[in-house]
């Protein structure tokens, strides 16, 4: 009777690894395994293994290299790209910007910002890559510009699990056009008679303006034409004052600014010295008040409370003939005598 044997079967697997990035010299990033002996016909599970194993897939092969398994990878979204912007907006125009990144696995999301501020732009769009493992996505933005988004960084970020909160994100600035605005600020601020006045048009737009008109109402012709800013008046006279209007000029549009000159303001401007008088003026004027309350209640006191005094020579002097008796008789305490009083009011 034959005797069947049990004869174990040794396979040669090979194990590779397939990283994402990482650099093969370290040994954490080599894979390792372990021999297994198993019976013929029966079930091995063999072991594959990798420390830094993050974005990264394991592939099996054997002797005739030919692949047995390749795991799952997931993609890195690449860096996104904004398209869209051309040129210079002008203000109240709209804009349209796409923003697109490729790789990713599972699909990435694409968010929006303006700065620190959140853009609601367009729900991301998926597409598969052509070669079927990956994906690219795709989001659009509109809005319209207004003269302070001028300068602004347009974000598009991409949010993924295998960035682990890392920023990916495409910025796009933006330059927006708009009309000029302009205000007249006096140098000194409080200009008064003989002294040296500038009169500063201080203009703001996108173009800067590069023309400003100088005027005076009741004035037919204009003070002065220049691309300066400052009106100057080298000593003020009252014949200086009236209004004056300024028109700041860009090729997007003119503003006009107004600033009315009184040289003859009889308020002059309250210096620091003066305001310091004033401020120990009324803490000397409080404490004389608080003096004469105290004087009245003092005196309201005393009246109320009047003193009583008895003198010698009024003891015993109703039955004096004269008055050396009478201080005989005080001095002898007469008992029978009524004394006598003496008010002070």
């Amino acid at each position: 009777m034959g005797v069947s044997a049990v004869l174990p079967l040794v396979l040669l697997f090979a194990c590779g690894w397939a990283p994402g990035g990482a650099n093969l010299s370290q040994d954490d990033s080599q894979p390792w395994t372990s021999d297994e002996t198993v019976v013929a016909g029966g079930t091995v599970v063999l072991k594959c293994q990798v420390k830094d194993h993050e974005d990264s897939s394991l592939q099996w092969s054997n002797p005739a290299q030919q692949t047995l398994y390749f795991g799952e990878k997931r993609g890195i979204p690449q860096k996104p790209i904004i398209t869209g912007y051309k040129s210079s907006l002008r203000e109240k125009e709209t804009i349209i910007l796409n923003c697109q990144s490729s790789g990713s696995k599972p699909a990435a999301q694409l968010t929006w910002r303006k700065g620190e501020q959140d853009l609601p732009g367009e729900p991301t769009q998926i597409q598969e890559d052509p070669n079927g493992k990956t994906f690219t996505v795709s989001s659009s933005v509109m809005f319209q510009v207004t003269r302070e988004d001028d300068g602004a960084d347009i974000l598009c970020s991409v949010n993924h699990e295998s960035l682990k909160g890392a920023d990916r994100s495409a910025s796009q600035r933006i330059e927006v056009l708009y009309t000029p605005t302009a205000k007249i600020r006096p140098d000194p601020p409080h200009p008064r008679e003989g002294q040296k006045l500038l009169l500063h048009c201080e203009g703001r737009g996108n173009p800067i303006p590069q023309q400003y008109l100088w005027e005076k109402e009741g004035s037919v012709p204009p003070l002065k034409i220049t691309q300066e800013s400052a009106l100057i008046f080298p000593f003020l006279n009252k014949s200086d004052s009236g209004t004056y209007g300024c028109t700041a000029t860009s090729n997007m549009g003119s503003y006009k600014a107004y600033y009315t000159l009184n040289v003859n303001d009889p308020s002059p401007v309250p210096s620091s010295s003066s305001t310091y008088h004033a401020i120990i003026g009324g803490i000397v004027a409080f404490v004389v008040f608080l003096l004469l309350i105290l004087l009245i209640f003092l005196g309201h006191y005393l009246i109320r409370h009047k003193g009583t005094y008895l003198t010698h020579e009024a003891k015993g002097s109703d039955d004096a003939p004269d008055a050396d008796t009478a201080i005989i008789n005080a001095e002898g305490g007469q008992s029978g005598g009524d004394d006598k009083k003496e008010y002070f009011i």
